[in-house]
């Protein structure tokens, strides 16, 4: 028993977070969790109204439409978007990283910083093309 303890004090540390330099990288792969997890409580919920209200009858439709459409209704529709995007293409980032490829670490810094911002762009174009048709 003495011996394991003596052992014990000569191994290495495990690495922690304090050791590692906090990169875009660690902050994509939250974001991918955090949007994932979003996805599936908002966008359920919010599904699962949809339905509801089109199994009751027009009157709860037309409260539910009244509801998506009003300027919370928007941001709620947009940040579900703009969620969406982030996750497909973080999924699509991991995905060629489980492959074995973009593990250096300028693609993988580049890749994580343009990430978001595609998703911006997707996300704004899409509902740029909503609201012009509206007009």
């Amino acid at each position: 028993m003495a011996q394991a303890q003596k052992g014990a004090k000569n191994r290495p540390l495990s690495p922690h977070l304090g050791i590692w330099r906090w990169g875009p990288h660690m902050a994509i792969s939250i974001l991918h969790r955090i949007t994932g997890d979003g996805l599936a409580i908002v966008g359920a919920m919010g599904l699962v109204w949809w339905l509801v209200a089109a199994a009751t009858g027009a009157e709860a439709y037309a409260t539910f439409l009244i509801c998506a459409t009003s300027p919370i209704g928007y941001v709620v529709m947009i940040g579900l978007t703009w969620a969406f995007f982030q996750h497909l293409l973080s999924g699509l980032r991991h995905f060629v990283l489980d492959m074995g490829a973009g593990y250096e670490l300028q693609t993988n810094k580049t890749w994580s910083v343009l990430l978001p911002l595609l998703a911006i762009v997707i996300t704004a174009s899409i509902w740029l093309m909503i609201f012009a048709r509206e007009i």
